[in-house]
């Protein structure tokens, strides 16, 4: 009960954000007012438990942003242990002339009991702790941090990166994105924190040992001139008190060296402490643990070996060994004996045909081999399915109507590393994974080579390598996007569903599409279905829609522009543009944001009149127009396009709305990112900037 209350009293103080004023107060007292030995015992003690504190909770922590705040404690307990140094000094000096404990109970101690009251072993052990602090544990310390520091910040705009893939591909929503992002912040700033505060446990080792030559010195010259003590005696008293002194602080710091090495070296996202890591993979390896154990038992038996300590200690890893194979082998054991236990069911009963054995076909499917069985497995850690969900959400938003469900089996005639998408039972993308790799994806310009296995991006075709997870940072910092295989699946469907959103798109969709729109407009939907147009013609407008990547979640602008011009036509062609004039706002925003400038490719005014010629007098399938002009202006429309995207811009070909249909066909699967455009499509309050004429003469 005490001590709830003691734990609420502390909590209240730093809730009340008294916590740092509180220790600055104190470190100021230490440095100004002389304090009686008991309270610095107390203080010393404090000291030594505050570090020991620190460096445990480093130890269990699962990762370095658990304890975040540590650059800060770092600093902290430096300026805490300097005080102690300026404190202990100064009663030291003004008081040792009195005998060891008239500086308090820890110095005297530690100067008589740990190193047995002999001053040159102290200066020995001293001299070692400071070379073990200073040399080794900070130094390498700092180096990492450096180091660490760096590559955290290269490695930024990779993590950035692959932020923005996951949310693009719908694996992820905004809130996740913005604490992906938010974390990647405060990684970048703890290790440029950590960086900096390696110093400060640097200089605290080099002043420890300042402060040791100026103790010594001093005391000699105060004990010698002003309390008549001989030189011996005074190097006895003084030198075994000052290196007491230097002890109780170079342990403390010792400690917290160790725990600022602990976190700057700890790997990173492995979800678990230093002490289950080290124990997990240094003490699993029977292999290991006998052949050690045969190398010490081996020199145990030579003549002159101290042969007992070594056979015993051969004897405890051999033991060690055979537990661990042993636990090893009761768990296979186990696996296999409830795979056994598992009672196979009876054979169904023959019965006749009918047609639920006929098997629907799927309309999305995704096979995997056996070896990709754990990507879809939630109880196996997979993520896939739920990515997958991710992927039809984000697409159903942006496009307008409920993507299907996936269908999701195994394929044993697959390869085992191999999976295959389908639409409509027909495949349309197969690609090879590496499961327990991670891909690294080239996006254009990387800054180094990684040491992995070639492939390719299976959505989009970009170079990418296979790599171990541990070049995970490694790679980002080289502006690689690195992605799980989880990841690599959802975006090779995301992308298929994508371009091919209008074969998905049937009578069912448009009958409930039409059903949500009669909620709010239910007059439309009864004037327009089936009085003006039939469904099917309504089907294939919204399919001539999805086709050319224009979302249809305007369902309302839609229905009010086929029932005014239904009555005219039924064509879906010329349908299909009134819609677009109608949506004309939206495409232009979909393909270049809220900019008032558009830059545009047109055609010349002869190119222009003879296409619509030569359409004319062929129809609209422009069976008629010359081979040698449709390739010179295929050529043309390409270099504009290559063109106007290395300038970073949009390429949009303008065009009259009678040649806009052909011509998006025309370049719909050659020239990759030109967008065709109608003149009636372009809002009123944008501009348009021709940029380049195609068939313009010399």
């Amino acid at each position: 009960m005490e001590f709830n209350k003691v734990t609420a009293t502390f909590k209240a103080i730093g809730g009340a954000g008294l916590g740092a004023p509180a220790v600055i107060i104190m470190i100021l007292a230490m440095i100004i007012l002389p304090l009686p030995p008991f309270i610095l015992d107390l203080f010393f003690t404090f000291n030594i438990a505050f570090s020991l504190i620190i460096l445990l909770v480093v130890v269990y922590s699962l990762k370095p942003l658990e304890f975040a705040a540590f650059p800060s404690v770092i600093l902290i307990a430096t300026l805490l242990r300097l005080a102690l140094n300026v404190a202990s000094t100064r009663i030291v000096l003004l008081e040792g002339h009195n005998g060891g404990a008239a500086a308090g109970k820890v110095i005297e101690a530690f100067g008589a009991f740990v190193i047995g009251g002999n001053f040159a072993v102290g200066i020995v052990v001293f001299a070692i702790l400071v070379v073990i602090n200073f040399v080794v544990v900070t130094k390498g310390a700092g180096r990492v941090a450096e180091v660490g520091a760096r590559f955290t910040l290269d490695a930024m705009p990779g993590k950035q990166m692959a932020i923005d893939a996951d949310l693009n591909a719908g694996l992820i929503n905004q809130d996740q994105a913005r604490e992906r992002r938010a974390e990647v912040a405060s990684e970048a700033d703890f290790y440029g924190s950590m960086d900096g505060a390696s110093k400060f446990v640097r200089g605290d080792a080099i002043a420890g040992i300042i402060i040791l030559f100026v103790n010594v010195i001093g005391g000699l010259i105060i004990g010698v001139t002003q309390h008549g003590m001989s030189f011996a005696d005074a190097g006895e008293v003084y030198v075994l008190l000052t290196i007491g002194d230097g002890l109780v602080a170079q342990i403390p710091s010792l400690l917290l060296s160790t725990a600022s090495a602990i976190v700057v070296t700890q790997a990173r996202g492995t979800g678990t402490n230093i002490g289950e890591q080290i124990g997990s993979q240094l003490f699993e390896n029977p292999k290991a643990l006998l052949i050690t154990a045969a190398v010490i038992g081996m020199l145990g038996i030579i003549p002159g070996m101290p042969n007992m300590v070594f056979i015993l200690l051969a004897l405890g890893l051999a033991g060690m060994a055979y537990l661990i194979d042993h636990r090893r082998k009761n768990v296979e054991q186990t696996a296999i004996a409830i795979r056994d236990s598992v009672t196979p069911l009876p054979p169904p009963e023959a019965k006749e045909l009918g047609w639920d054995d006929v098997m629907p076909v799927d309309v999305i499917g995704l096979e995997v081999g056996y070896r990709l069985i754990p990507l879809v497995d939630k109880n196996q850690g997979g993520q896939l399915m739920m990515r997958i969900k991710g992927v039809r959400k984000k697409l159903s938003q942006e496009i307008g109507f409920l993507i299907p469900s996936v269908h999701i089996r195994d394929n044993l005639d697959l390869l085992p590393t191999t999976y295959r998408l389908s639409l409509m039972g027909v495949t349309v993308g197969e690609a090879e994974l590496m499961p327990e790799m991670e891909m690294a994806i080239n996006p254009g310009r990387v800054f180094g080579r990684l040491q992995g296995t070639p492939c390719r991006d299976p959505a989009f075709g970009l170079e990418a390598m296979w790599i171990e997870p541990d070049q995970r940072d490694h790679a980002q910092t080289l502006g690689y996007t690195v992605v799980d295989p989880s990841t690599v699946v959802a975006t090779h469907l995301s992308h298929i569903l994508q371009s091919h959103s209008h074969e998905l798109l049937g009578y069912e969709e448009a009958q409930q599409l039409l059903d949500n729109l009669s909620k709010s407009a239910p007059k439309l939907v009864e004037d327009l279905i089936p009085k003006t147009l039939p469904l099917g013609i309504l089907v294939k407008v919204l399919q001539n829609m999805l086709q050319e990547n224009v979302p249809i979640r305007d369902m309302r602008t839609i229905a009010e522009t086929l029932a005014e011009f239904g009555v005219k036509s039924q064509d879906p062609d010329v349908l299909t543009s009134a819609v677009r004039a109608s949506l004309g706002r939206l495409i232009v925003h979909e393909i270049n944001g809220s900019a008032v400038e558009i830059p545009v490719i047109t055609l010349a005014p002869e190119l222009e009149q003879l296409l619509h010629k030569s359409l004319h007098a062929a129809g609209e399938s422009g069976v008629g127009i010359e081979p040698g002009l449709a390739e010179q202006m295929h050529k043309t429309l390409e270099e504009s396009t290559q063109q106007m995207e290395m300038d970073g811009q949009v390429a949009i070909l303008l065009v009259s709305s009678f040649l806009r249909p052909w011509l998006a066909r025309f370049v719909r699967n050659s020239i990759s990112g030109l967008h065709v455009l109608a003149y009636n499509e372009i809002p009123e309050d944008r501009q348009i900037k021709v940029v380049s004429t195609v068939g313009q003469r010399a």
